[in-house]
């Protein structure tokens, strides 16, 4: 015997914008930890950064790293820090300066955690419910946060300059674009005609446009656009913002300003049917 759903209680929804567009959702599929400093780099006074490209709204999360023996090398973070200062050079990612005592060798002291926007689908609102009241805030952007190792590159390039190895697959350019024809082969000295005639055979190639067909963009143009957008992320220099973990006043400030102060009640001008009208799919 079905049984009707019965009424348990009615909440009142406030919605408020007080803070758009700076409420993000920052999202760490790799992260097994809740985001703070180890008690080993709490220890020394070491604390969690963050700094943002807004043009290409690139953020970074830099967190110190565990620097117990038990789980860490400290040799071989030596080595990663010499390959990540280069590469910061290399790609105008550098940080500001920190002391060091004289002598001493830059080490891989944080993990870097790079951000990559992922697109809404509808209209993402952070919700609170709080004295029987849900709060209601719309989240501008979505991101996804992941360890960035470019540094690897830079070490590994290192490591076969130091054994003499071939460095023939260093990435010291962009890859041959598929759609380009390969390059010429260089001119050969050509040996004196014997005198006796050979036949030649010649094959015309059919391209895409001959065939009449029509692309909105080829490889080569896509792939120009993503140098450009690379080279421009490159270029921009980072801002630099100070972090504020859950617990501080900071936080808590922020955390307040969701919650809407306002009890006027709004009138719904709607009706039920132009609601159904605009529902996808209905």
């Amino acid at each position: 015997m079905e049984v009707e759903d019965r009424l348990i209680s009615v909440i009142p929804i406030h919605y408020t914008n007080a803070l758009q567009p700076n409420i993000q959702l920052h999202q760490f599929p790799l992260l097994t930890r809740p985001l703070e400093v180890p008690p080993s780099a709490a220890a020394s006074g070491k604390r969690i950064h963050a700094r943002l490209k807004s043009k290409a709204k690139r953020l970074e999360v830099h967190v110190p790293v565990d620097t117990r023996p038990e789980v860490w090398n400290s040799e071989r973070s030596k080595e990663l820090g010499a390959a990540r200062g280069e590469d910061d050079k290399e790609k105008n990612q550098e940080l500001p300066k920190v002391k060091q005592r004289e002598g001493e060798e830059a080490r891989l002291s944080e993990v870097r955690m790079r951000s990559e926007q992922v697109p809404q689908v509808g209209v993402y609102v952070l919700g609170v419910l709080r004295e029987g009241r849900l709060h209601l805030h719309p989240i501008s952007e979505t991101h996804h946060f992941r360890p960035t190792l470019t540094y690897m590159d830079m070490h590994l390039r290192k490591s076969r300059r130091t054994r003499g190895g071939d460095d023939s697959d260093d990435d010291d350019g962009p890859p041959p674009d598929p759609d380009e024809a390969p390059p010429a082969p260089a001119p050969r000295k050509e040996k004196k005609p014997s005198g006796e005639a050979k036949e030649v055979q010649v094959a015309v190639r059919k391209t895409a446009e001959s065939q009449g067909l029509q692309f909105t963009g080829g490889m080569t143009q896509i792939r120009r656009d993503m140098l450009t957008l690379i080279h421009a992320e490159e270029d921009e220099d980072w801002d630099g913002y100070e972090y504020c973990g859950g617990e501080t006043a900071e936080a808590n400030e922020a955390f307040e300003s969701v919650f809407s102060t306002s009890f006027e009640e709004l009138e719904c001008k709607t009706d039920i049917t132009s609601l159904l009208k605009d529902v996808p799919g209905l």
